[in-house]
C-alpha cells in the first residue's frame, strides 16, 4: 500500500499547544516580523519552533541543524513526547472560521518521485527547485525525529472526510493556533480496516485507469517530500533488503486531504521582484503576450500584462521571463508571497514590483498534473499562509529509538 497507519509523537500532557504549535517552514519567508513576532509568543517555552528551520532564516544563521537535532535528542530524552498508533482525524478550523478535515498517515517513499518526468503513483504538483534541497538535506540527514507541514491531497468526490468525522475517537488534541492561523483538533480514528480498504480502493481505480494516473498529489510541502525522498534514497544505499523494508525512513509522515473540501481554497502564489527601479514591468511587457491577463504593480502603479489565457501556460511565461530578468540583472531578486495584499506591501515596503499571478482551479489540478507532468514552481497555494500546516505530530525517523508502552526509549547498544 501506498499509505499506512501511522506512529506518531505527540506532545506530553500538560504542555502549552499554543505555543508548541507553529506555522510550516515555508511561510512568509519576506516577513521576518512575523517570526519575530512569534519567537515573543513561543517565549522559549518547549514546540516546534526549536525543531524546524524557518526559510527566512535560510543563509543569515549557521549551526542551526545541529541545534535543532540536538534539541530533538533531548525532547525524545527527557520524555517529552507521547506516542500514539493509528490514524489521525485533523480538524483544522481556518482563519476564515470553515473547517477542514484530513487524515495523519505514513506514505512510502518508495511510491514518490520528484522529478518532473515521474509517472509514479505519488506525484509532485509543482516542479521541485533541487537547489533548495540540500539545506534541508543538512537538516534531516541524522535527525531522529520528522515533523511534517506536508499535505497530500487525494481526488474523491465522496463523503468519505465526513464519515471519519462520524467516527472519530477520543480527541487526541486541541488547541487555538497562535498567530491568527484557527483553530486544530486531532480525533483517534478506530476504523483502521475502513480506512486501508478505502486507500487500496483508490489504488486499484487509479490502475485500472492506466499508466501515469495519480492516486495522491503533493499539494503542500513539495520540497519537504522531496527531502525525505532524497535522504531515504542515500541512506538505503547501506542498508540490506529486509533493513530496507523496515526502516522508519522510508516512509514520511503527511496529512491526506480531499481536494473537493469545501474549504480547501486555492490561492496564486504570486511574485515580488525586487527591482528597485521598477524596470520589470516594462520588462515583461515586452515579452508577455496572450488572451488573458495578470497584474503587475509597481510604485503604487497598477497595469495590465497579457499573458496566456491557459493558467499553467501563463505561470510557466511569466516564471521564465523572471528567471530571464534575473539573469540580466544578477543583483536583483524574487520572493514567492501568498496573498494579494502582503504581495503588494512587501514590495512597497522593499522596492520591488508586485506580479499578480494566474490562478489553477483545484477542480482539474489532477487532469492537469496527469495531462502535462508537473507544474511550473509556485504555481498555487492552498489557502492562505496562516491557513498552512502547523506543526504538531512528529515522527520518528531513526533506528536510534524504540516505542514502549507509549513511551519513547533508547535502543540498547548491541
Amino acid at each position: 500500500m501506498i499509505v499506512r497507519r501511522p506512529t506518531v509523537l505527540l506532545p506530553r500532557e500538560g504542555t502549552d499547544l499554543y505555543k508548541w504549535c507553529v506555522i510550516a517552514c515555508d511561510q512568509f519567508t519576506s516577513e521576518p516580523e512575523y517570526w519575530q513576532e512569534l519567537e515573543s509568543v513561543v517565549a522559549g517555552a518547549p514546540g516546534t519552533l526549536g525543531l524546524i528551520y524557518p526559510e527566512v532564516y535560510l543563509g543569515k544563521t549557521e549551526g542551526r541543524g545541529e541545534k535543532i537535532r540536538a534539541r530533538m535528542h533531548e525532547y525524545l530524552q527527557s520524555g517529552m513526547f507521547r506516542a500514539h498508533e493509528g490514524y489521525i482525524l485533523v480538524d483544522r478550523t481556518c482563519s476564515d472560521g470553515k473547517h477542514r478535515l484530513g487524515i495523519m498517515a505514513e506514505v512510502d517513499l518508495e511510491k514518490y518521485d520528484y522529478d518532473f518526468t515521474s509517472r509514479t503513483p505519488v506525484r509532485a504538483s509543482e516542479q521541485t527547485v533541487v537547489e533548495r534541497l540540500p539545506v534541508r538535506i543538512e537538516v534531516r540527514r541524522g535527525a531522529p525525529l520528522e515533523l511534517p507541514h506536508i499535505m497530500m491531497l487525494m481526488d474523491n468526490r465522496d463523503n468519505f472526510m465526513r464519515e471519519l468525522y462520524m467516527l472519530r475517537g477520543k480527541q487526541l488534541y486541541d488547541t487555538p493556533l497562535n498567530m491568527g492561523g484557527g483553530r486544530l483538533t486531532g480525533y483517534e480514528l478506530n476504523c483502521t480496516e475502513k480506512i486501508d480498504a478505502y486507500m487500496r480502493e483508490m489504488e486499484e481505480r487509479a490502475r485500472e485507469q492506466g499508466e501515469g494516473s495519480i492516486v495522491f498529489a503533493v499539494g503542500d510541502g513539495n520540497h519537504s517530500l522531496a527531502t525525505a525522498k532524497a535522504c531515504w534514497e542515500e541512506l538505503k544505499k547501506g542498508l540490506s533488503a529486509q533493513e530496507a523494508r523496515e526502516h522508519p525512513a522510508r516512509f514520511c509522515l503527511c496529512e491526506i486531504v480531499s481536494v473537493q473540501d469545501p474549504a480547501l481554497i486555492f490561492e496564486p502564489i504570486n511574485r515580488v521582484v525586487f527591482d528597485k527601479d521598477g524596470e520589470f514591468v516594462a520588462y515583461a511587457a515586452d515579452r508577455l503576450k496572450g488572451a488573458g491577463s495578470c497584474v503587475m504593480i509597481s510604485g503604487g502603479v497598477r497595469r495590465l500584462i497579457p499573458v496566456n489565457a491557459e493558467p499553467a501556460q501563463a505561470i510557466a511565461q511569466i516564471q521564465a521571463v523572471i528567471d530571464e530578468f534575473l539573469q540580466v540583472k544578477p543583483e536583483c531578486g524574487v520572493d514567492y508571497v501568498h496573498g494579494a495584499y502582503n504581495t503588494e506591501q512587501v514590495a512597497a515596503r522593499c522596492g520591488g514590483t508586485a506580479v499578480i499571478m494566474p490562478l489553477i482551479t483545484k477542480e482539474n489540478l489532477f487532469a492537469c498534473v496527469k495531462a502535462r507532468g508537473t507544474l511550473p514552481r509556485k504555481s498555487f497555494s492552498m489557502g492562505e499562509g496562516r491557513d498552512k500546516r502547523y506543526y504538531m505530530e512528529a515522527r520518528l525517523i531513526t533506528t536510534e529509538y524504540t516505542i514502549s508502552d507509549g513511551n519513547v526509549l533508547i535502543k540498547e547498544r548491541q
